[in-house]
């Protein structure tokens, strides 16, 4: 080992040694990035600004346009100024905050989509019992209990990711630093307690996927009985983004763990970075806003409503 080098910094992958393709990818991580966060913010600014809003289900999709909004400006603003600037180094410490916070906003969101699947379940199949259910103070434990999870989770993660020093290489083959690549140029040791560390979390998104599943599967089973087709409209227009969000959820957590690891920069590698790393907090946004009447109509309400012009009275 005393003739081994320990790595302080990384290089990340460019798409070309072209300056022009490098600016160009700046460019378009930069407009998906600003679209993002418009779309997200609008989204807060429409609940937090309408006391129609305030309800559990948008107290909780607040936190979900958050945790997109907090999720995807953990790395892609350092891709920008690298592929603006020429530039694709990365410091140790920066790459194990990236690891982190990746973690820790993609395992929050799982347990928030899991508790707004329970929080429609009671309110379209236990109406009756849903103001005793879902009460403010479950609704600020839910949330507590889901960054708790999140946070310790990424802790065991990003501690036992980085508890040795890396000497086989610095090179990753991404835009920014990911578990699989981290995983690629670790010690044996830390891959070893890595994959049983992955296999108890595999276990455990199991059985929250089949908690999701089940729990949409009654959803919708009793909105079909439903007799009231404006009742029934009013319940998939509540429902359907949450599912959406879910499916493009699951689908980019399979795209980032079960997707092809590049060894050389490519535009394959760099659509399927986009495809779980921007996509989703870029589409959430536009997903409950086209969806979801009561966001929709919040939003109409926020842009439209002007300022007050004061009355003048003519004295004749």
């Amino acid at each position: 080992m005393d003739n081994l080098t320990a790595f302080t910094e990384f290089l990340l992958m460019d798409i070309s040694s072209s300056r022009q393709l490098q600016l160009l990818q700046g460019a378009l991580f930069l407009g998906v990035y600003l679209g993002a966060l418009a779309g997200n913010l609008l989204t807060i600014s429409a609940i937090v600004s309408d006391p129609r809003l305030h309800a559990p289900m948008y107290f909780f999709i607040t936190n979900l346009s958050f945790i997109d909004l907090c999720c995807i400006s953990v790395t892609v603003p350092k891709m920008i100024v690298n592929s603006l600037v020429g530039s694709s180094t990365i410091s140790l410490a920066e790459c194990a905050a990236q690891i982190f916070l990746q973690i820790v906003f993609a395992s929050t969101e799982l347990a928030f989509l899991v508790v707004m699947s329970y929080d429609r379940y009671v309110a379209i199949c236990h109406p009756l019992h849903y103001g005793l259910t879902v009460t403010p103070r479950m609704c600020t434990q839910a949330a507590g209990g889901s960054w708790a999870t999140g946070l310790v989770y990424s802790s065991i993660h990003t501690g036992n990711m980085f508890r040795l020093p890396f000497t086989k290489s610095n090179v990753i083959h991404q835009y920014f630093c990911d578990v699989p690549q981290i995983m690629r140029i670790s010690e044996p040791e830390v891959q070893f307690s890595e994959f049983a560390i992955l296999a108890v979390s595999c276990g455990i998104v199991l059985g929250c996927f089949t908690s999701l599943v089940l729990s949409y599967v009654r959803i919708f089973s009793a909105v079909l009985k439903m007799r009231s087709a404006e009742a029934r409209n009013k319940a998939l227009s509540t429902c359907t983004p949450q599912l959406v969000v879910l499916v493009l959820f699951e689908v980019s957590l399979m795209i980032a763990a079960f997707g092809p690891s590049a060894d050389a920069a490519s535009l394959t590698n760099l659509l399927t970075a986009l495809s779980y790393l921007m996509l989703p907090p870029f589409l959430n946004p536009i997903i409950y806003s086209l969806r979801n009447r009561d966001i929709g109509s919040a939003l109409t309400r926020m842009f439209c409503r002007g300022p007050q012009v004061p009355h003048r009275h003519v004295v004749g």
